[in-house]
């Protein structure tokens, strides 16, 4: 039988009531699942084995979308097509794009991330805003970093709005959730990697940095919060706290776009001759 169902699903389905629970954080700790809605999303679950549960679809977006369509078949997720006002109903965007699918949790545990000895990660430490927390994920993922670590002081990292700022980024590399920053800064020290706080008040200049030749081995980058950037507590536990230069005249950087700076800048530093994405691993 067709995991596509012959009429379209009924606005008073189950399925869809449970769909459409899902925008609401406590139903997606309880059911361990979550939307991505769009062809970006959907087509990247479906490339990640056992990760794509049940898709939704208009006419439209189905016959438009027959590869992510016949993707999703292929992986046993169960197909519905859907009306466009069913689809408005599970969205959680003002403009859907005709498919919303509901994914499995894809939380890497905290220690699986060490055991693989990562030489770029970024540290998301009392980030509130979720269209932040999913734009520094695809930040990570564009930089190369192979992990992210989201702290307890955190926002939810399946907030609807998170997922679609991380553009399919969250289906591309481990994600640990909900580890407490001193966990996440003693663990990574373990593993031997450096800890570098960014704030715009940092002691030590990002340039600088670069310049002495200190930015390429492993390093973790620990981001703090929009508005008042990280506690003392937390910058105390880095190795170093570094700031952006502005050598123009605007006041600050955001924190996406600070991000993209640092998870960059180390890139470029461990990708040199001598860095430690250079250096063969044993």
């Amino acid at each position: 039988m067709s995991p596509v169902s012959p009429e379209l699903i009924s606005p008073r389905s189950p399925r869809v009531l449970a769909a459409r629970r899902l925008a609401k954080r406590n139903f997606r700790g309880k059911e361990q699942l979550f939307l991505a809605e769009g062809p970006q999303a959907v087509r990247e679950a479906g490339a990640q084995p056992e990760t794509l549960v049940e898709l939704f679809a208009t006419v439209e977006a189905a016959e438009r979308y027959a590869d992510i369509i016949g993707g999703a078949r292929d992986t046993g997720a169960r197909v519905h097509l859907a009306s466009e006002e069913v689809i408005a109903d599970i969205s959680t965007t003002v403009t859907p794009q005709g498919l919303v699918g509901v994914c499995r949790f894809l939380d890497t545990p905290f220690e699986e991330i060490l055991a693989a000895r990562p030489r770029l990660v970024a540290v998301l430490a009392h980030v509130r805003d979720p269209g932040n927390a999913g734009t520094v994920l695809r930040c990570a993922d564009a930089a190369g970093a192979e992990a992210v670590v989201l702290t307890d002081a955190s926002v939810d990292l399946y907030n609807p709005k998170a997922v679609r700022a991380s553009v399919g980024s969250l289906f591309h590399l481990p994600v640990a959730v909900g580890v407490p920053v001193e966990r996440a800064v003693a663990g990574l020290k373990d593993a031997g990697v450096r800890i570098l706080a960014a704030d715009g008040a940092g002691q030590d200049d990002l340039d600088d940095e670069l310049d002495k030749g200190t930015m390429g081995g492993p390093t973790a980058w620990v981001f703090g919060n929009e508005a008042w950037g990280l506690p003392e507590e937390t910058r105390a536990l880095a190795d170093a706290v570094v700031r952006v230069p502005i050598h123009g005249k605007a006041e600050s950087l955001n924190l996406a776009t600070a991000a993209a700076v640092c998870l960059y800048a180390s890139a470029r530093a461990q990708r040199a001759p001598g860095g430690c994405r250079s250096v063969t691993k044993s």
